[in-house]
C-alpha cells in the first residue's frame, strides 16, 4: 500500500469557495439533505475531470485478473473476455494474457474506458459479472504518475492483488536520467 501521505491534494471545495452555507432541511425520507438545485448537471457527467487523461490513452484502465494456475479462473475470465468483447464492442480490449505481465503479478486482460457514459455503463455491469476474478480500476491521468495511478488513486473490485510496484520506480529512474 502506498502511503497517502506521500502526495498533496487540492481542496475539494476548490471552485466553490465564499458560498452560503448549505442548509440542513432534510428530504420526506428524514435521512438525505436537500441540496441546492441550480439546473446545471455536473461537467463531470460528459467529461473526466482534469487531471484524467483524454487522448488516446483513455481516462481508465480496467485490469481484469486470473490466477493462470487455476483452470477454473482461466475458463471464467476467458469467457468474460469474449462476452465484454461483445457486448461493448466499443471499448478498447487487449489481449488475454496467460502470464503476468509489467507489475500484473498473475494474468489478466485489459479494457479502456474513455467517457464517463462508458464509466457508467461497464463497471456496474462489471460488478456484476466478475465472477469470481479481482478488478484493478485506475485513473490515466499525467505522465509520470503511473504508480499513484496504479496505487494511491486506484479502486479494486474484489481482492487487492499486490502489484510489483519496481517497474514504476525502474521507469522513473530511467525517465530523470534521460
Amino acid at each position: 500500500m502506498t502511503d497517502q501521505f506521500a502526495y498533496s491534494y487540492a481542496s475539494p471545495l476548490e471552485g466553490y469557495e465564499n458560498l452560503e452555507p448549505l442548509s440542513e432541511e432534510r428530504n420526506e425520507d428524514g435521512k438525505s439533505f436537500k441540496n441546492p438545485q441550480h439546473g446545471i448537471l455536473s461537467k463531470a457527467y460528459s467529461e473526466f475531470p482534469d487531471p484524467l487523461a483524454k487522448d488516446r490513452r483513455g481516462g481508465f484502465d480496467i485490469h481484469i485478473y486470473h490466477f493462470q494456475n487455476n483452470p477454473d479462473q482461466v475458463v471464467f475470465a476467458k469467457a468474460l473476455w469474449e462476452r465484454i468483447r461483445r457486448e461493448f464492442p466499443e471499448l478498447r480490449i487487449y489481449t488475454f494474457f496467460d502470464r503476468p505481465v509489467g507489475p500484473h503479478p498473475v494474468a489478466m486482460f485489459e479494457v479502456n474506458l474513455f467517457s464517463p457514459a462508458q464509466f457508467g455503463a461497464f463497471i456496474p455491469w462489471l460488478v456484476v459479472h466478475r465472477g469470481p476474478l479481482s478488478v484493478l480500476i485506475h485513473p490515466n491521468t499525467l505522465d509520470g504518475e503511473e504508480e499513484r495511478n496504479h496505487t494511491q488513486q486506484a479502486t479494486w473490485l474484489g481482492e487487492r492483488i499486490p502489484l510489483d510496484l519496481r517497474l514504476f520506480k525502474l521507469m522513473k529512474q530511467k525517465q530523470n536520467q534521460g
